[in-house]
């Protein structure tokens, strides 16, 4: 379980704080993605829960965050990345290879994975990905999309408890971006807790079961997809564009055309239509 309490940081270098406040819990088994505007903290939320803040970027902490009972101040950043897998925004930066394999080889040998498992859980992963034959690739030769998917497959190698990836389809068509997602739905079924910062909010609601939403380092909403989709309308006045699906049910119950809740999939969307036409 991730869980924040009284939980604010400001950088060394920022005037403000860049998370206020936030008191909440993630638990075992959750899929949870973060929305919100650039700059309200979504990323500072993914290294609260990692540790690299406040191990690596140093500023003015206040209460408590613990992973896994981890208290990530008092637990050192290697201790913490047995328990989360992290894949950032900048995907070059976390590269420490030159070749596709030994990028994933290396947590594989830093965390001390048995000999004998090495070479499954590496194709293993490259498989899952799709990108086998990227395995003797150089990095450099990679496409940014190509490279997020090693990014990824090193740490599905390392089968943590916990993965935050931050913006992990930026660079990705729409059919990687779903191929991603369905793979991390798979995980979660299988227990893996997922959190995921995503500016596709059409693309996260079919397949995260809570979203949090962010603005000026504050919580404002958190909850089901379904509780904050019914906040469409908190949403838009924070400057966040929803689902088309969801701008369309507001404007069909405002004319008394239906009485469902808000959908969150295709599938509920075309019921939606059934009885608005019905």
């Amino acid at each position: 379980m991730i869980a924040l309490k009284d939980f604010s940081f400001r950088y060394a270098s920022g005037k403000a704080n860049a998370l206020q406040n936030l008191n909440l819990t993630i638990d075992d088994g959750d899929f949870v993605g973060i929305i919100g505007n650039s700059g309200a903290g979504k990323t500072t939320f993914t290294y609260a829960i990692n540790g690299i803040v406040p191990h690596h970027y140093r500023g003015d902490f206040y209460g408590a965050v613990t992973v896994n009972g981890l208290d990530t101040v008092d637990s050192k950043p290697e201790q913490l990345a047995v328990h989360v897998g992290s894949v950032f925004q900048d995907v070059d930066a976390q590269m420490v290879a030159s070749i596709v394999e030994d990028e994933i080889l290396f947590g594989l040998e830093n965390f001390g994975i048995p000999h004998d498992q090495i070479e499954g859980r590496l194709s293993e992963a490259l498989a899952q990905i799709g990108i086998s034959d990227l395995r003797e690739r150089e990095l450099d030769s990679l496409s940014g999309g190509q490279k997020q998917k090693v990014a990824v497959a090193a740490i599905l190698a390392l089968r943590p408890a916990i993965i935050v990836l931050d913006e992990p389809t930026g660079e990705l068509d729409p059919q990687s971006s779903d191929q991603i997602y369905s793979l991390l739905r798979e995980l979660n079924r299988q227990g893996t807790t997922i959190v995921v910062v995503e500016q596709k909010i059409g693309l996260l609601c079919r397949y995260a079961k809570k979203l949090l939403l962010i603005d000026h380092g504050e919580a404002v909403l958190y909850g089901t997809v379904r509780e904050v989709l019914t906040q469409s309308g908190r949403m838009e006045e924070i400057g966040i564009h929803v689902p088309r699906i969801v701008s369309l049910h507001k404007e069909l119950t405002r004319r008394g055309l239906v009485s469902c809740a808000a959908p969150t999939s295709m599938e509920e969307a075309e019921k939606m239509a059934r009885e608005a036409i019905g």
